[in-house]
């Protein structure tokens, strides 16, 4: 495995992106502390993203709305805008390709770049024009910092030693002095748990950590991704490897107002129609639907196999079984506060294999006509104008479009 000598990736990530982003849209929020909430109206769910503002007074994303006001009695509340993150993401990428080819989005605020030779002689030259370009040409409210290291997972760590608006850069003959003070919950690959497991192991710090063997740490994590996580820490250019799609969901926290039964089997119709309608755009059949319920006091989870299929009167006739069975076992007036729905056991369009005794039969070809015709109409207007079945979208909209910081939404998901 190679060790580079020099610096080699670039790693940037936005400040309070959701709620910067925000910010620069609507002057009135600027110079405030911001949080941004899944729907307005509520006090009983939580911050999805805090504004730079309301870090600085001691908020943190995912952080109980009433919390947040205990903590920061001015903070203003802002529903989610996620079509809006989508368009300033894509906008925010452009100005940073025309000054470096970007590697890889990492998530809807999070990239990396592979650094050519002039960058790697002057990063902070670099790392000033990306900013100026966006400032110039998005605007001043949108800051991000930037990590530069001999590989990604390094530069990213980086990235969070100075934030907000900060450049760091850790050349290897630095290394690994600029690391022993980083906190566990800064290193990813470190959670919670993984902690927990360590301190009991009696590893306290990152020099005990970087003291180790790399078996020592695959035994540690139970699997390659420790090995892995030491050869990446010890400065070497680790290749992760690719994963491959598993499956294509939609989940939804429910309005107080709406947590029926009812409404919540209109929206999970809802959600599975935009989870079929990605999975057909991405070249896929499912072999096996979920549904799952959460309420406050339990849960139900119920799924059944699908015969290799992704038109939308399947997956909705599936979807309705397993609510007969979620009616059955759930108690009278169940309020349900969050559902989910998951398209799953994929096979690609190109090898699709049925059952030698199962019978592809014309109604099947007829439904997954019917359904090209239903999207390349609804792709022709650039909105939902036909559906099998009402199409009731929930207060707040943005259904199967939410904030999400792993998948970026397309302008589609908002249909």
């Amino acid at each position: 495995m190679r060790k580079p000598g020099t610096i080699e990736r670039l790693y940037l990530d936005f400040d309070g992106f959701f709620a910067s982003v925000e910010q620069q849209a609507h002057p009135r929020l600027r110079g405030h502390p911001i949080g941004v909430v899944p729907f307005e109206g509520t006090n009983h769910t939580c911050v999805i993203a805090c504004s730079k503002e309301a870090k600085a007074l001691g908020l943190k994303n995912v952080m109980k709305i009433q919390d947040a006001k205990a903590a920061c009695p001015d903070i203003v509340l802002v529903a989610q805008s996620p079509d809006l993150y989508r368009r300033a993401h894509n906008a925010l990428l452009s100005e940073i390709a025309a000054v470096i080819p970007i590697a890889a989005v990492k998530s809807i605020d999070e990239i990396t770049c592979d650094l050519q030779r002039q960058d790697i002689y002057d990063p902070e030259g670099l790392a000033s024009r990306i900013k100026g370009r966006i400032h110039d040409h998005i605007g001043p409210y949108i800051t991000c910092s930037i990590g530069f290291a001999a590989n990604r997972h390094l530069a990213k760590i980086a990235g969070k030693q100075n934030k907000p608006d900060g450049v760091t850069i850790w050349k290897p003959e630095d290394m690994p002095g600029p690391l022993l003070c980083v906190p566990f919950d800064d290193i990813p690959g470190i959670g919670r748990r993984m902690e927990r497991r360590l301190m009991k192991a009696g590893i306290y710090d990152m020099a005990d950590v970087l003291s180790l063997q790399p078996k020592h740490m695959r035994k540690l994590w139970n699997n390659v991704t420790g090995e892995r996580l030491w050869y990446a820490l010890q400065g070497y250019d680790v290749q992760t490897p690719k994963s491959g799609r598993s499956m294509f969901g939609h989940g939804r926290v429910l309005p107080p107002t709406h947590r029926s039964p009812e409404h919540a089997e209109e929206f999970s119709r809802l959600l599975l129609t935009k989870a079929a309608r990605r999975m057909r755009r991405a070249g896929f059949y499912a072999g096996r639907i979920w549904l799952w319920l959460s309420m406050k006091e339990n849960r139900w989870f119920g799924q059944l196999p699908l015969a290799i299929l992704h038109d939308d009167y399947a997956c909705l006739s599936a979807l309705e079984e397993l609510w007969e069975k979620a009616r059955a076992a759930l108690p009278a007036h169940s309020k349900i506060i969050r559902i989910g729905v998951t398209l799953l056991d994929l096979s690609p369009m190109s090898e699709r294999q049925l059952d030698m005794l199962l019978n592809d039969d014309r109604e099947r070809q007829k439904w997954e006509a019917v359904t090209r015709a239903i999207d390349h109409l609804n792709v022709k207007y650039g909105k939902t104008v036909l559906s099998i079945g009402p199409w009731t979208p929930p207060p707040g909209g943005n259904a199967g479009g939410k904030i999400s910081y792993t998948r970026i939404p397309t302008a589609e998901d908002f249909w």
